[in-house]
């Protein structure tokens, strides 16, 4: 049993998520704390029919903290992180800034809860597009060794932020209205569109979305040789985001292999059967915990290659749902 839990960012998308989980979950704390901005001190959250009340975040405010889950900026983080370390906290940070420090363990618990014992005050969670990548590609890996993958992303607007939820929904009204669309959060409409950018611009032309699927996969798999080549698209679906992969293996697998090693990982449901239109989709992960794979086949133009598609809730098991998981190790 932990003593008091502090949700730091309690306020946001993401946040709200990890307040529904640790009430469904029953989580083991015997307090539960919100900590926000000072915008948000002293709004009322909702806590499985509990009304709670936010605080601000300040140093202060850790004092007594066990474990802190932060679904905040990297920014926010790289401030609020050394304050709960200090107090005596073990912090599960949600953002990126830091995923890649050597001496802090990024996890997915289905793939590597080990890593966890190994931490000095902070666990980080991947991103995302990584977070559901991995946990198709960790039972491949196992079985046969994952030497190459090429990765391309169809990722949701919630992932995000709530502003870019709106502006979809303000962009589909402009366009079939024939008025404005209303643009802040994207760098082109987004409304029945795709957008071949998230992130900003890094060396070699990749943009730091792409190369935090490539780094972090690496360092989850605990295999630096993995090569990887990734585009990431940000398209017109509110949540829940879709990869196609192409994954080549050093020992070759048939398609049922990989289907019955995918079957058999934890956290993975396949969902497989071309002839009858049934396979992942976006709305139907929408507000699961698991990553839904289909379309498993292989690939005719590689000796070892094995194509599959990949579907998750960005929000969840992209976000909330593996930092919750990482505290319930934790707390165990």
């Amino acid at each position: 049993m932990i003593e008091t839990l502090a949700v730091v960012g309690a306020t946001g998308a993401v946040g709200r998520i990890i307040l529904q989980l640790l009430a469904e979950r029953q989580f083991p704390a015997k307090n539960i704390k919100l900590l926000a901005s000072a915008r948000s001190a002293g709004r009322t959250v909702d806590f499985g029919g509990t009304p709670l009340t936010v605080e601000e975040m300040t140093p202060d405010a850790f004092t007594g903290v066990t474990v802190a889950i932060g679904s905040t900026p990297d920014e926010v983080a790289l401030e609020f992180v050394p304050w709960a370390v200090e107090k005596g906290a073990i912090v599960v940070d949600e953002s990126a800034a830091y995923r890649m420090d050597p001496s802090v363990p990024l996890v997915i618990p289905e793939v590597n809860p080990d890593a966890i014992r190994d931490h000095k005050g902070i666990i980080a969670s991947p991103n995302c597009s990584t977070t559901q990548m991995v946990m198709a590609l960790k039972p491949l890996h196992d079985a046969a060794g994952v030497r190459r993958v090429v990765a391309s992303t169809y990722q949701a607007v919630s992932g995000a932020g709530l502003s870019a939820s709106d502006e979809l929904r303000g962009g589909m009204r402009g366009l079939l209205g024939d008025e404005p669309e209303p643009r802040q959060i994207f760098p082109h409409p987004i409304a029945a569109n795709l957008i071949p950018q998230i992130g900003s611009l890094r060396d070699g032309g990749s943009t730091s979305e792409e190369m935090k699927m490539v780094l972090e996969t690496r360092k989850i798999l605990g295999d630096p040789s993995i090569g990887l080549c990734v585009t990431c698209v940000r398209v017109p679906v509110f949540n829940g985001h879709s990869e196609s992969l192409l994954v080549e293996t050093e020992k070759k697998l048939t398609a049922d292999e990989a289907r019955k090693l995918l079957s058999a990982a934890p956290g993975v449901v396949v969902v497989d059967d071309l002839a009858n239109g049934v396979y992942p989709t976006p709305r139907a992960a929408t507000g699961r915990d698991e990553v839904f794979v289909g379309r498993i086949r292989e690939d005719q133009s590689s000796p070892t290659g094995i194509s599959m598609w990949c579907v998750s809730d960005n929000l969840r098991k992209g976000a909330a749902t593996n930092a919750v998981q990482i505290a319930e190790v934790l707390a165990r």
